[in-house]
Parts: C-alpha cells; structure tokens; sequence
C-alpha cells in the first residue's frame, strides 16, 4: 500500500461531514482497496499486505482498528449507509478510481463470501439485501445502477 493510495483514502475520510461518518468511510475505503488488491493472478503474501494495511490503519485511526475489522465492519448493517450513500459514492470516484463504484457490489460480495467460508454462519441480512437491491436495478437497465454486480 503506497502513499498515493494512503492519501487518497484520507481525503475520502476527510470529505465526510461527522467523525463517525469520516470513521465509516474510511473504513470501507480501506475495505474496498483491500479487497480489489485480491483480484490478482499473483501470488498474495497475506501476512505483508495485512501489515502494511493493519500499519496504515494505526497511523490514521488509532490502536484496536485493523484490516480483519475493517472487513467485518464491511459484512455488518452499518456498510449500507456508506455505500448507498450517494456523497460517498460521488467522493470515492473522485478520489479513488483505480477502484471503480461499479465494483462496490461485487468487492461486498467476495468479503461476504470469505467470511461464510471462515465463520460458517449464514451471510444473509442487509449486506446481501443491498447487493441483490442493486443487481435488480441493473438487470433493469436503470442508468443510475451500477454496471458490473
């Protein structure tokens, strides 16, 4: 994780309107980087990656934050907010295109799927809704939809 991408998922932060929103946005800015770095034919070194991700999280926000909680911040209710959210989506795209808002409902998917595979509970709720929600209204043909769920 460079600096380019540190400050540009700073600035999203900062371009919240509350703490606890800044809070929220940063952790699902550092989430979506995490996980669109994982579709990669190459091999990923989990343990490097996670510490440059778990290093940057402590700078910014402070002990008891980390990768693995950011991710479960990303599987809870709470993600919704964020990424319905269409300031949110309008300061994400403007700050960090190499991961593109299309792509929000699939990186949601993939961390949900992982932590089925690790937890072995149900992954159903409003994380799930949110996705299906957004994959009708693109089979729809709605030019407001995200194209690639």
């Amino acid at each position: 994780m460079d600096t380019v991408i540190q400050e540009k998922i700073l600035a999203v932060a900062r371009a919240a309107r509350t703490r606890d929103e800044s809070l929220a946005w940063f952790r699902v800015s550092v989430g979506l980087h995490y996980l669109s770095g994982l579709m990669t034919q190459a091999p990923i070194d989990f343990k490097q990656v996670d510490g440059e991700f778990n290093r940057f999280i402590y700078r910014a926000i402070g002990k008891g934050h980390s990768i693995a909680s950011a991710l479960q911040f990303m599987s809870g209710a709470k993600v919704v907010a964020v990424v319905d959210s269409a300031r949110f989506t309008a300061v994400f795209a403007e700050h960090c295109a190499e991961v593109p808002v299309d792509t929000i409902g699939f990186l949601l998917s993939l961390n949900l799927g992982v932590a089925k595979d690790i937890s072995k509970l149900d992954i159903g709720g409003p994380v799930l809704d949110w996705i299906e929600r957004q994959k009708d209204t693109a089979q729809r043909g709605d030019p407001a939809a995200p194209a690639a769920l």
